[in-house]
């Protein structure tokens, strides 16, 4: 059957026999076509793009915010995954002395987006690039055996627990092919042409989840590449979208949309599905812009009128706003403070009921900024 998609290969002879998916280079001939409905997912989700970045572009705190957005990223892209970790996990103030290897995956892709967003500066979206950030995210965590930072040299497959190549789901292109995808791929991604960003970074994140050139970490990294080209091509200036929210969501609809491009060279369906993964993360960023930009007017205004006002105060207020679970050691330390001090405030903000307690042991209390925890946790 024709399919503008790729072609299979035969590899190896007799029972060791397999078929492997070779991906057409990009961009797909015949070219995309767009209907109405494609033209109209595609207008919402960069007029949603734009209102997100113009709301980022005024907020006072947008460091803050672009980090909590890293996190929240990092951390649904890695529950895609399998991975078991919570919001609380990767804000917890004893990380350190907490980390398990779920935690440990969610913390390397954050150190991964933050490697990549900079080398930016110095490179364009490049094999070298995607390579180097692989390298961090599976650095010293599981898949650390399945060389860091290396293209593959063996086959790969995708299916479920315990598969083998004889009943896998899907397998992508032996090294030999994946290679030469690869380098296509790159080509394709530096290249202008006549389509919209959003559709052609639709196509890139396919291409390479359908080219899989690692032996772990594909998706993750695959995922982190749509963020790297929106920000090179000033869709937006900073991390602040996390599609990886919707993507969960619609776990089994995003596989398959994948699935049907392999198997019946249908883009389309693809595009559309991505469109709309784009325009909705996009509004549930700018909501949660506004809630926690509500949020804290709200509790300055508490503070204010509680006669409670103190440098202390605010000070360790602000400090919640970059790690809403805190204990009085590390807070104390962090910010310069007596123990006694940062103690105090505490339990003023326990009182005005902006702080709850999170663990009952005396040693080592954690407190919790829960409202705001509470924001972010929608879809973890």
């Amino acid at each position: 059957m024709n399919n503008r998609a790729g072609e299979y290969r035969s590899n190896l002879s007799g029972e060791s026999a397999y078929k492997s998916f070779i991906p057409a280079p990009l961009p797909p001939k015949p070219e995309i076509i767009l209907d109405d409905q494609s033209i109209g997912f595609l207008i919402k989700a960069n007029k949603n793009l734009g209102i997100l970045e113009n709301i980022t572009s005024r907020i006072p705190n947008v460091k803050l915010f672009v980090s909590m957005c890293i996190r929240k990223e990092a951390l649904l892209s890695s529950q895609i995954e399998g991975t078991q970790a919570t919001l609380e996990d990767v804000f917890d103030p004893n990380i350190n002395i907490n980390t398990n290897l779920d935690v440990a995956d969610v913390i390397n892709y954050i150190k991964a987006t933050d490697f990549a967003v900079n080398r930016l500066n110095e490179l364009p979206i490049c094999n070298r690039l995607i390579q180097e950030t692989h390298a961090i995210l599976i650095d010293n965590v599981r898949g650390q055996e399945k060389t860091p930072g290396e293209f593959r040299y063996s086959q790969n497959w995708i299916g479920s627990q315990g598969s083998t190549l004889n009943d896998a789901r899907y397998i992508p292109p032996n090294p030999e092919d994946m290679s030469i995808s690869m380098s296509d791929l790159e080509k394709y991604i530096n290249t202008e042409d006549n389509l919209d960003p959003l559709i052609k970074v639709a196509l890139i994140h396919y291409q390479f989840e359908t080219i899989h050139p690692f032996l772990d970490g594909n998706g993750r990294i695959g995922r982190l590449l749509i963020t790297l080209f929106l920000i090179k091509n000033k869709l937006i200036n900073t991390p602040v979208l996390y599609i990886s929210y919707f993507l969960k969501k619609n776990r089994i609809e995003y596989y398959d949309c994948l699935t049907e491009v392999r198997r019946r060279g249908d883009y389309e369906q693809w595009i559309n599905f991505f469109l709309q993964a784009v325009s909705e993360s996009a509004e549930d960023a700018i909501i949660t812009i506004d809630k926690l930009t509500e949020l804290h007017n709200d509790n300055i205004k508490l503070i204010n009128e509680s006669g409670r006002t103190s440098k202390h105060i605010i000070q360790v207020f602000n400090y919640l706003e970059t790690k809403p679970i805190i204990d009085i050691q590390q807070t104390a330390a962090n910010l310069n403070m007596s123990f006694n001090t940062a103690s105090k405030t505490v339990k003023n903000l326990l009182d005005l009921g902006i702080l709850i307690q999170t663990s009952n042991a005396y040693r080592n209390r954690t407190f919790s900024y829960d409202a705001y925890l509470n924001i972010l946790r929608k879809g973890t």
